[in-house]
């Protein structure tokens, strides 16, 4: 038995871009950040942000297009992949991607992308996500 299951919320750090493959199916890439916050020791508070690649495919892919910005918080599942290629200096490449196969926009109703209520960069949001501490009773799921 094994299993291949990823589950993240965070914030998409750019527009989604969107492809056709040459069959016709559209494909969705972006990222998401997540925050882990933590006190060490010292008692001081830290933080560090992971960036995560998303995948998206057909019509899944439409709906991160269309309702996806850069700032809009996003609680997405699917699995882990890694794709290998060779580059044009003969290296052998490597990249981990979350082939996403659920998304769910977590901004309140009317929120598609940042306000003045919301983070204007990244940065800001890596910081405003710090403030609070996601807590396991309070994930719905």
């Amino acid at each position: 038995m094994s299993l291949n299951k990823v589950m993240l919320i965070g914030n998409v750090t750019k527009d989604p871009e969107i492809r056709t493959t040459p069959t016709g199916q559209n494909v969705a890439s972006f990222s998401v950040a997540t925050n882990m916050n933590w006190t060490d020791q010292s008692g001081q508070k830290q933080s560090r942000a992971e960036f995560h690649n998303i995948v998206a495919w057909r019509k899944l892919a439409d709906i991160c297009g269309q309702y996806l910005h850069k700032g809009t918080k996003v609680y997405l599942e699917g699995r882990l992949q890694t794709r290998d290629w060779v580059a044009q200096d003969g290296t052998k490449k490597y990249r981990t991607e979350v082939i996403a196969e659920t998304m769910q926009m977590l901004n309140r109703p009317g929120e598609t992308q940042a306000t003045p209520s919301q983070p204007d960069s990244f940065e800001d949001a890596v910081a405003a996500e710090g403030e609070e501490e996601i807590k396991i009773e309070n994930i719905p799921f």
